[in-house]
């Protein structure tokens, strides 16, 4: 008969041993844990938060785990792993996300004028790759993939933590794609998943926050002798107080203002070195209607995010980019101007934006809106401009340029031939009306920025940008073939500005439109191989495009570009690390009839395929980088595997994200 076994002293005693012991481990597993639309910070805090709450209190109640030795599923380890579990995947929501960021209530660890962050190439880089799968899939693919525990063990556990389809987690966990080499470098003795980088928070904001908080208390004491004095009237309940944190972040006097000039004199590039710009700055009515809306969301205000971006409100004060009149900023509005204001609020942007000559006595919120954008780690390019309205479908849009912005053009992807032309921009860093791609109908013309960096920032660096349809447009890049058979060395994404850049993104640019919405913060074309085509058809060009999003999963899609006509689709898989940084072995392949009416299986690998063997209905075996073979128009599954160079062995990409070795 299963038994409930209490906590005692000699029981947390032992809870605690295991917790000390493990302590890494079981910030890794909460941190991936944790929802990943909280920022790093935060996700950090309460990584360390979860696990040394994880203690059990003596006589607090039965032991989770249940009976066991230290290290099985139902011994200390076990209960301390199911606490952990519980807590992580327990609702995270806007509110709770919030007290977690003031820190409120008070609960350990403490943090004062650091912000925290997990080193590169370590635990961070498992959360992005497994950052659009459920919170109970992270938490099996630590548990199994890094933790080493058998499937039933992972089941038992997550089940004990209240995980609902907890068998389903773990099969989808084992399914995940991801690098080798990271799996073996977070398995190393050597590895600490606890270990953080930090760096101080803005010093003089501190010191802003020191002497506001002072003010605040002040001020705060001499409203309640005030209200101790007229006592409040029988009946009538007490309006809430905001506290002297919130009272602080919607003071349009304390918005983050930036130097002109510190652009120019930074190694962070990116949206932190913006200063305030447009004519509308110094309007205190304004900031405050768009701060009183992010923070109190009245009924009307139209509210719009990104794939994986909160909207929670700020808890610090937000840094202000712009405000400003602009011309048609906003959908519908049959090219009216709007107030537009720009506030970046860590690692998210947020748009307000109100239609002409609001003021605080109308009847309703009408015509406002609020737009959220994730700008994880953004740069020279991911923070080169910001779109000033969500414009109607085929509506000129304009944008709001860094100030590392030199020159500003537009071209048409579709046609790789033509030339670009020049964008206007104004004093203030706005452009000119730009054509936008259009969301629906015929895909005849799709319209991208090039932009040109100062000489003080790269010299000669021009890019290219999409408008998605959310503030932070998409960042489009090119990787091209392998120098040649012999090559040692992967290529590495460039700008997309060049000729046989153009020519790869012209098939292919169309496909954006798939991708609107979706909080993605830039997309590689690359052309990873070539095949001779049977029946002397010509040459193709094997080519994964991928679309990373800001939270670090993304989306690919393998075609096979032809000699002539649209490229054809080969295959695609989302939430996968395939054709990225940490997916560059690559195997696909296809059924393909050729001009004389005959069918072949062609498959082709990256750089460091050397042989490519076929299974099932087509059984055919190449060395080398390309497979050809006779094949049915239709038939039984054909399986493909390739060996690598190095002696790993890869299979083909499929729709489950499957390919790696």
């Amino acid at each position: 008969m299963a038994t409930s076994q209490r906590f005692g002293s000699t029981a947390v005693e032992q809870a605690e041993a295991v917790l000390v012991e493990h302590y890494p481990h079981l910030v890794r597993l909460a941190y991936v844990t944790l929802p990943d639309s909280l920022g790093r910070h935060t996700r950090v805090l309460l990584a360390h938060r979860v696990v040394q709450r994880a203690l059990p209190r003596a006589g607090g109640g039965p032991d989770p785990g249940g009976a066991g030795g230290p290290d099985s599923p139902g011994g200390p380890l076990g209960g301390v792993r199911v606490r952990v579990l519980r807590a992580a995947l327990a609702p995270t929501g806007r509110a709770h996300a919030l007290l977690v960021r003031v820190g409120w209530p008070p609960a350990p660890p403490f943090v004062w004028g650091l912000r925290f962050w997990p080193p590169a190439g370590g635990i961070d880089e498992a959360a992005r790759l497994l950052g659009g799968a459920p919170a109970p899939v992270r938490a099996a693919f630590v548990l199994h993939r890094l933790d080493g525990l058998p499937e039933e063990a992972v089941v038992r556990l997550l089940g004990a933590a209240g995980a609902t389809d907890a068998a389903d987690g773990v099969r989808e966990a084992l399914a995940v794609p991801v690098d080798e080499t990271l799996l073996r470098t977070l398995r190393t003795p050597e590895f600490d998943s606890s270990v953080v980088s930090t760096r101080p928070t803005d010093l003089l904001r501190r010191r802003r926050r020191v002497r506001a908080g002072w003010a605040a208390v002040a001020a705060l004491a001499l409203a309640g002798g005030v209200l101790v004095a007229d006592g409040n009237p029988a009946g009538t309940p007490a309006a809430p107080a905001a506290g002297p944190v919130a009272a602080g972040v919607l003071d349009p006097a304390r918005l983050v203002r930036v130097p002109a000039e510190a652009w120019a004199d930074t190694a962070r590039v990116d949206f932190t070195a913006w200063p305030a710009r447009g004519a509308r700055t110094a309007d205190r009515s304004l900031l405050a209607r768009a701060l009183g809306a992010w923070a109190a969301r009245p009924g009307g205000v139209t509210v719009s995010a990104a794939r994986g971006t909160a909207t929670d409100p700020p808890a610090h004060h937000p840094q202000l980019l712009y405000a400003g009149n602009v011309p048609g900023a906003g959908a519908g509005q049959d090219g009216r101007t709007r107030a537009v204001v720009l506030l970046l609020d860590g690692d998210r942007v947020v748009r307000y934006t109100e239609y002409p000559g609001y003021t605080e006595e109308d009847a309703g919120p009408r015509g406002r809106s609020l737009d959220f954008a994730r700008t994880d780690e953004a740069g020279v390019t991911t923070a080169a401009a910001l779109a000033l309205g969500a414009n109607a479908d085929g509506q000129p849009a304009r944008y709001l340029l860094a100030p590392w912005i030199a020159a500003a053009g537009t071209r048409d992807l579709l046609r790789p031939g033509d030339g670009t032309t020049a964008l206007a921009v104004g004093a203030d860093g706005v452009t000119a009306p730009a054509a936008v791609p259009r969301t629906a109908g015929a895909c005849d013309a799709w319209p991208a920025l090039e932009l040109t960096s100062s000489a003080r920032i790269v010299e000669k660096h021009s890019f290219v940008l999409a408008d998605l349809g959310t503030p932070t447009p998409v960042h489009l890049t090119y990787t091209p073939l392998p120098d040649g058979p012999g090559a040692v060395a992967a290529r590495q994404p460039r700008e997309a500005t060049g000729a046989a850049a153009r020519a790869a993104w012209a098939p292919v640019a169309c496909r954006l439109r798939e991708l609107r919405g979706g909080g993605v913060r830039a997309v590689n074309v690359w052309d990873f191989a070539a095949s001779e085509l049977p029946d002397g058809a010509g040459r193709a060009v094997w080519t994964c495009t991928r679309a990373s999003g800001w939270a670090g999963p993304g989306d690919v899609l393998v075609q096979l570009r032809l000699p002539a006509g649209p490229p054809q689709d080969v295959t695609r898989a989302r939430s996968t690390a395939a054709c990225g940084r940490f997916g560059q072995h690559l195997l696909a392949g296809t059924r393909w009839r050729s001009p004389a009416g005959r069918w072949y299986l062609i498959a082709a690998g990256s750089r460091e395929v050397a042989g490519i063997s076929a299974s099932g209905a087509v059984r055919a075996e190449a060395n080398g980088r390309t497979l050809t073979a006779p094949a049915a128009a239709e038939g039984a599954p054909v399986s493909l595997t390739a060996r690598l160079a190095s002696g790993g062995r890869i299979t083909a990409l499929d729709a489950a994200g499957g390919g790696r070795d």
